[in-house]
């Protein structure tokens, strides 16, 4: 438990502690350490989910992170999982799903690829996360100083890339700022990898009937946010 002067002055990290520990009064069962079990996961609705991950990401900001027995983990997950939730990250080095939302093994499911698109392989992998596996939620995460972003703001081509900064490109389209349209303007950067960020999730539930049909039916929710490589804090984007 925090104090409150470990908390007081921060009120995204407040907010996020106050989302969590109202989780847990409601699941009493629940612990951080405790591996998702189909139940578990059942009962988090998808709201619960998303507060779950933005609680996490302020315990690791706050420099609060869980300390779990990661083998006792590996143990109990062995023969299955239900994570409640799922992730469509950048491949970038300084963005890992699971430590910027201080998740463990059997709680997240983590699909990475630079830019962080969606195509079918992404979509089809997250209709087994969601409608086989059972994950509440699913979380698209850009962030600030993407590579990619940067990549296909400039028409990069060099081998396989070009074909991959290509699904990129149509949020560089869609974007509108001033200045200079070059990787070399921060505000383009930032703005391209909001707009992509925010397309691939909406894409989702224009390219899948199954995602569509979970979220229509209240069994899902899917969100953009953004990921600071300067201070560690995402921002869920409206």
């Amino acid at each position: 438990m925090l104090s409150r002067r470990a908390f007081c002055g921060c009120a995204t990290f407040a907010a996020a502690f106050v989302a969590d520990h109202a989780f847990a009064e409601t699941n009493p069962n629940a612990s951080q350490c405790a591996v998702f079990t189909r139940a578990r996961q059942q009962d988090v609705s998808p709201d619960q989910a998303i507060e779950r991950l933005m609680a996490g990401n302020a315990r690791f900001v706050a420099g609060r992170t869980v300390n779990c027995d990661l083998m006792e983990q590996v143990k109990a997950t062995a023969k299955g999982q239900a994570p409640f939730a799922a992730v469509v990250g950048c491949i970038d080095s300084r963005v890992p799903p699971e430590l910027v939302f201080d998740q463990r093994i059997g709680d997240i499911f983590c699909a990475r690829i630079a830019g962080n698109f969606v195509n079918t392989d992404i979509v089809g992998s997250l209709e087994f996360a969601t409608k086989v596996a059972g994950a509440r939620a699913i979380l698209v995460l850009g962030h600030s100083e993407c590579g990619a972003i940067k990549g296909a703001i400039d028409d990069v081509k060099m081998g396989e890339l070009t074909a991959t900064l290509a699904n990129i490109r149509p949020a560089v389209a869609a974007t509108r700022v001033d200045g200079e349209r070059s990787a070399k303007n921060p505000a383009m950067v930032q703005a391209v990898a909001e707009t992509n960020a925010r397309m691939a999730a909406a894409r989702l539930t224009t390219k899948s009937a199954v995602l569509k049909d979970l979220v229509e039916g209240g069994r899902l929710r899917i969100v953009a946010a953004m990921h600071d490589v300067s201070n560690g804090h995402v921002r869920l984007l409206a």
